[in-house]
């Protein structure tokens, strides 16, 4: 190729050298690489592309869950030295948080399908995982706080606690309950317990069911905003609970029937040494509670018992301090009062795509 050309295309010597002169010696590489260099460009663009949908996907609740995901990762490698395995750590959640952003991006683009479309069993199959999913992230930070409890602070918290129960009521709570134990009053107590896994569910259900779809995301931020605030305080401040800080100190378990012999289950399998302050327990029932009384007023008087009797049972059955108990609904208020400014963000539901 002679010089005027080169001149006519500065910048592009190499690119014309490859076109042009293809059969010059050496050639067929300087297409080979050109080749290359332009698929890894394409490859970036779609990554970035991909990526930029993603997020565009998302909504209010991906925005608080994507945000704890990055905080907590951020923690796990500034205090990486105090974790036996932090990179798998951290690569977990980076998993967490591209399920996420792929479960967004393909109800998204399956909804926008069905719009046209109509209803299928695939847009079904996707708007119910979109909507549900958010359940398990809530599990898997829970559970995962079982090795990031020492992550900050290496001692147990518990004394200040307990501290605070005996100034509160002049006695250690769980302790002192222990006295009214029989299987009647056990069971109750443990059926109370339980029912912290039914609010979220029924008064999401309802929503779900009637397709009030802000309504439901604004429950499910609001529980989102209360437990990021629990799980940060339990990394920075761990605390074991009433059940490992007396164990040994019972007269007896707490026996009676099938209620009893459930919550005995799932705790055994999903118990956590640690991450008792404030209680998840109480956050998650209280976020659920403000929940139905600002778009279910009626489920608020059904749930409002019930959420009182939880609270006295877990301290009853020995899993929370009366301190864990006021933090919970400290956090659990906080979640509430949070995530309504977070739903008056435009784009917090993309109720015009749904």
């Amino acid at each position: 190729m002679n010089q005027a050309r080169k001149q006519n295309y500065p910048g592009n010597e190499e690119a014309l050298d490859w076109r042009t002169d293809v059969h010059a010696p050496g050639g067929e590489a300087s297409a080979a690489r050109f080749e290359a260099e332009a698929e890894k460009e394409g490859t970036v663009a779609r990554f970035l592309r991909e990526a930029t949908a993603a997020w565009a996907a998302c909504e209010a609740f991906e925005w608080v869950a994507l945000a704890y995901l990055a905080a907590s990762s951020a923690l796990i490698a500034m205090f990486a030295e105090n974790l036996a395995h932090p990179v798998k750590l951290i690569g977990v959640q980076a998993l967490v948080a591209a399920i996420i952003l792929v479960l967004c991006q393909t109800e998204a683009r399956v909804a926008a399908w069905a719009k046209w479309q109509g209803e299928t069993a695939a847009s079904k199959f996707w708007r119910f995982w979109r909507h549900w999913y958010p359940h398990l992230f809530f599990l898997f930070c829970f559970e995962e706080l079982a090795k990031l409890v020492h992550l900050v602070t290496p001692i147990w918290q518990d004394a200040k606690l307990i501290a605070f129960d005996q100034w509160l009521t002049g006695v250690n709570p769980s302790l002192w309950l222990e006295r009214f134990a029989q299987p009647a009053l056990n069971e109750f107590m443990q059926f109370a317990y339980f029912t912290y896994f039914l609010f979220l569910l029924i008064l999401g259900g309802i929503l779900y069911y009637r397709r009030d779809w802000e309504s439901y995301w604004g429950v499910m931020t609001y529980s989102a905003v209360g437990y990021v605030f629990g799980y940060i305080i339990s990394i920075f401040f761990p605390v074991q609970s009433p059940w490992f800080m007396f164990a040994g100190m019972w007269h007896g378990n707490l026996t009676g029937g099938a209620f009893t012999a459930l919550v005995n289950l799932i705790e055994k399998c999903g118990r956590v040494h640690g991450a008792a302050f404030p209680s998840q327990h109480v956050a998650g029932a209280v976020a659920a509670l403000w929940g139905a009384w600002r778009h279910r007023r009626w489920l608020f008087w059904i749930f409002l018992p019930f959420v009182l009797c939880m609270c006295v049972s877990t301290v009853y059955v020995r899993n929370h301090y009366i301190a864990d108990v006021f933090g919970g609904m400290v956090t659990g208020t906080l979640g509430y009062v949070i995530g309504r400014w977070i739903m008056k963000t435009r784009g917090a539901v993309a109720t015009e795509a749904r």
